[in-house]
């Protein structure tokens, strides 16, 4: 909605998708880190093995981040100097757990929020994954307090739509004015 209204939007998965994509910036460095077996047929990483490994293991967790975080962060920061756009979102699923790294590069920070259940519900819907893979990956990831507790603005994501819709266009309206320094 918000790319839609000018905004330059830019998602930091999309980014680490292409990253790990055959012959992506990140391969070779994955592949040294982490040896072939976590590199598929086609030249990419192989996600769903590098999926139940770091979220089995803190530490190969740690290692994926200090591999990918720095690549991801230099293109996005990249990206945010090329895109034309009213101002720059930036799409961080994970700040809240590295948020001293994203710190200096953003002004405010968005939180879409919802309940637990139905975030695990649409994780489910979208990736295919079973209730135990989301509630992993969930426990691995910042509570929905310290998202809540780092966030200057929260747009409620329970209900239906058109009420995203209203917040969303709200949100844009307030950051037009603020690059405008009205």
């Amino acid at each position: 909605m918000l790319e839609q209204w000018g905004a330059a939007v830019i998602d930091a998965d999309v980014v680490a998708h292409e990253l790990t994509a055959p012959g992506g910036a990140a391969i070779d460095a994955l592949r040294a880190a982490f040896g072939d077996a976590m590199i598929d047929a086609r030249g990419a990483l192989d996600r769903a093995r590098m999926r139940d490994a770091v979220f089995a293991d803190p530490a190969q967790r740690a290692r994926l981040e200090a591999v990918l975080h720095p690549l991801i962060g230099q293109r996005l920061r990249q990206l945010a100097a090329e895109r034309p756009g009213v101002y720059v979102v930036l799409v961080v699923p994970l700040l809240v757990e590295s948020l001293a790294r994203w710190r200096g590069l953003v002004d405010r920070i968005v939180v879409v929020d919802c309940a637990p259940e139905q975030q695990e519900q649409r994780v489910m819907q979208r990736s295919g994954l079973s209730r135990e893979q989301v509630r992993d990956i969930m426990r691995a990831q910042a509570t929905r307090a310290q998202r809540l507790a780092a966030a200057d603005e929260v747009i409620d994501n329970s209900a239906e739509l058109q009420n995203l819709r209203e917040q969303a266009l709200r949100l844009h309206r307030r950051a037009v004015q603020a690059s405008h320094g009205i």
